[in-house]
């Protein structure tokens, strides 16, 4: 998912990573030579965006309730509460270290929770204010403090149902898309082959084992021929998630259940979660391939690693040539991979791929930030093609850090099959 905080994510899991191995920061300045080193880079660009997240804050806090002039206390009182949740966001996304494990939990909820709100409430924000400039400009309100109360209160109006759909829709059942693809070469045997997918599912400080319990439930409901996991399944270590992993050993399909690493689990040791995953029963697909066959007809399922995991595990770099290396030419290949953009490195390597699952983009998530993705990523959601590359991509089943989906809902895929006529 692109977003301000994906950046916050990486700074923070890099600098913490690079912190506790002493080995990874000699590694580190053997390989940069020149500029500062990542760390510090690292550090230089959050110092950015905390300014950046300060100034609007302030922004907030001056049109919500300084401008209006609402009585005593009111104002200084909302003001105080704009800054205190704007510190909630470092103190929160850096997992309330020292704090007990209970005060660590709800302050990690209100600092999700706020950051997801904030979003939507700047867009309100700056909405209100262009209809402002208009209704001044045209003297429909001639009171400017008139004016500034009825836009924060409009505000206040329009964010807190926006936020409360949200969070319902996010923690609510995903929705089941159901998609038919039709793939040159699929032999008749194949025909009507169903690929449920499940992607970006960010197992960890809101979304926990029972919930994952509940989506297994409704995949293994769909009897899947293939199960896909692209991806992003974990926001924490093995240590700290095992137990709430769990549940995913009782995926069943009849060919096979597939998984290939997105980034997020390399913010928390993506070989251990690549054996952990192993030990629940999936396939660990990194830079490799299977080949399944039903009534005669074969299919490759191949899968890289995610698209910047060899910035942090060298010898995980995703690798498409590598993953097909060996994969026979005469069969269709469905290919695993987080990011979308792998579908370029796809086209680089010149191999066949046939489609591609994706995920990573969350749908944008929180409205407006789907209209940021394509700074990032080729396509958004949905069926495209990518540099001659079929790629459908994951809304997400989960969600990362705010609890909110305002706009794209939560999504289980199931991809039916069928030969090109």
């Amino acid at each position: 998912m692109l977003h301000l905080p994906s950046r916050w994510e990486s700074t923070r899991s890099e600098v913490l990573s690079l912190a506790r191995s002493s080995e990874g920061v000699e590694q580190e300045q053997r390989r940069v030579r020149t500029g500062p080193p990542r760390v510090l880079r690292w550090l230089m660009s959050l110092g950015g965006i905390l300014a950046l997240m300060g100034s609007l804050h302030a922004y907030l806090a001056v049109r919500l309730f300084v401008s209006p002039e609402w009585p005593a206390p009111w104002g200084g009182v909302g003001a105080t509460l704009v800054a205190l949740l704007f510190v909630s966001i470092p103190v929160g996304l850096m997992g309330g270290f020292g704090l007990p494990s209970a005060a660590r939990r709800v302050l990690q909820w209100v600092s999700f929770v706020w950051l997801g709100s904030f979003g939507i409430l700047l867009s309100a924000m700056v909405v209100a204010d262009v209809v402002g400039v208009v209704a001044g400009w045209t003297g429909l309100v001639a009171d400017p403090l008139l004016l500034a109360r009825w836009k924060a209160v409009g505000v206040g109006a329009v964010t807190v149902p926006a936020v409360l759909y949200a969070f319902i829709t996010a923690r609510g059942r995903a929705t089941v898309e159901r998609v038919t693809v039709p793939m040159s070469g699929l032999a008749p045997g194949l025909g009507g082959l169903k690929v449920v997918q499940i992607s970006d599912v960010h197992v960890g400080p809101t979304l926990d084992g029972r919930w994952l319990r509940r989506v297994v439930e409704q995949v293994n409901a769909l009897k899947p021929d293939i199960i896909a996991v692209t991806g992003d399944l974990v926001d924490g270590s093995v240590e700290a998630l095992r137990e709430e992993v769990r549940p995913l050993a009782e995926l069943r399909a009849s060919l096979g259940v597939f998984y290939v690493t997105g980034n997020h689990e390399y913010y928390h040791g993506g070989p251990a979660w690549e054996a952990e995953v192993a030990r629940l029963g999936l396939t660990v697909l990194r830079n490799t391939h299977r080949v399944v066959e039903r009534e005669g007809a074969r299919l490759v399922i191949a899968g890289v690693t995610d698209h910047d995991a060899g910035h942090i595990v060298p010898a995980h770099a995703s690798r498409p040539s590598a993953a097909l290396a060996g994969a026979p030419s005469d069969v269709p290949v469905v290919l695993l991979a987080h990011q979308p953009r792998s579908a370029l490195r796809v086209a680089e390597a010149g191999v066949r791929v046939d489609l591609q699952l994706s995920g990573h983009t969350h749908g944008g998530q929180v409205f407006p930030f789907m209209f940021f993705i394509k700074l990032q990523q080729p396509v958004v959601k949905g069926l495209a093609t990518v540099a001659g590359v079929r790629v459908y991509t994951h809304r997400g089943t989960g969600y990362w850090g705010p609890p909110l989906r305002l706009g794209p809902s939560p999504e289980i895929a199931e991809l039916t099959l069928v030969p090109v006529n």
